[in-house]
């Protein structure tokens, strides 16, 4: 659907999204990729290829219709779905009845029992030069007309309560109830995230701040970390150095740990203040993942969101 780029999480923090912020985060190819161009769909043979309506399924996107759809066939990243004139996918994640954390085998004898079945959907996504259509279940349930409705209603600052449908590498969607929303992982905290699995699952109910809606585009996106202040905002007000505060460690690599203050900022134990001389192995064995230490702070550079920490030994 959009390139894969990597980008850092502080990048277009404090700003709107543009389409460079939508090409970094929505790269999930293998889910959103069309089942019949890899040729390796699990489909009943005999099947020639659909003559494709594409100004019916263009009216069926503009006036947010419902339309049944015949399975045909599926491969590990969703359904290929059939009707007069229409053909397309249906992600995993846009299915009702698959759950979550499945494996590979699991996965694969659910998609399975779906073939032969009609299924009530919706053309989330449309575009007849990329011989593309996705469809959802999921947007199906909220009625004719809804996903139209909230495109002309939310407005970037909104607050909003939805349902996290899929969690990735790069973000969250989430289902506001017939549109669904990408909450990108640098929006989820202040702090630094390692995988947005760590801060969300897939059926939390949650709220967040809409940043931008492109109904042309079909894209909302949303924020939970702006709901709250900018911990680096007030950091200088609350602390100095030679401050000692309690932190959570976060991380742990081969130069030092991460260590999250209360406040939901996170700083750097180098390992020249850790006893342990011979590199990750060594501060392994010294501190862990969600470890509760006490830290002292040595320098903070709020403007650039870095806070130099030391541990302190326990008395």
């Amino acid at each position: 659907m959009f390139s894969k780029k990597i980008m850092s999480s502080r990048e277009k923090a404090d700003t709107p999204p543009d389409e460079g912020w939508w090409a970094a985060v929505l790269a999930d190819e293998e889910v959103y990729s069309p089942v019949s161009k890899e040729g390796n769909s699990n489909r009943p043979g005999g099947h020639g290829p659909v003559t494709v309506d594409w100004d019916r399924i263009r009216q069926v996107y503009d006036q947010d219709e419902i339309v049944q759809l015949v399975v045909k066939g599926y491969n590990r990243g969703g359904l290929l779905v059939e009707g007069e004139g229409i053909q397309g996918f249906v992600p995993v994640s846009h299915l009702l009845g698959v759950p979550g954390g499945m494996d590979d085998e699991g996965r694969r004898r659910v998609l399975s029992g779906y073939v032969g079945k009609e299924l009530d959907l919706k053309v989330i996504e449309c575009e007849p030069g990329q011989e593309r259509v996705v469809f959802s279940e999921r947007a199906a349930q909220a009625g004719k007309g809804r996903r139209k409705m909230l495109f002309h209603a939310l407005k970037p600052g909104d607050k909003v309560t939805g349902i996290v449908t899929n969690v990735t590498d790069f973000g969250a969607f989430v289902d506001l109830g017939g549109l669904e929303g990408l909450i990108h992982v640098s929006e989820l905290s202040w702090g630094r995230v390692q995988h947005p699995n760590d801060v969300l699952n897939v059926g939390d109910e949650i709220e967040a701040q809409v940043l931008q809606v492109s109904e042309e585009n079909g894209r909302v996106a949303l924020s939970v970390k702006r709901l709250f202040s900018n911990p680096w905002d007030t950091i200088c007000d609350l602390y100095n150095p030679g401050d000692v505060v309690p932190a959570i460690i976060t991380a742990i690599t081969r130069y030092g740990a991460f260590a999250r203050l209360n406040e939901g900022v996170e700083g750097l134990i180098h390992v020249s203040s850790i006893d342990a001389k011979h590199g990750q192995n060594e501060i392994n064995a010294s501190l862990k993942t969600g470890q509760h230490i006490q830290v002292r702070i040595l320098h903070i550079e709020a403007d650039k969101r870095r806070l130099g920490l030391s541990l302190v030994a326990n008395e």
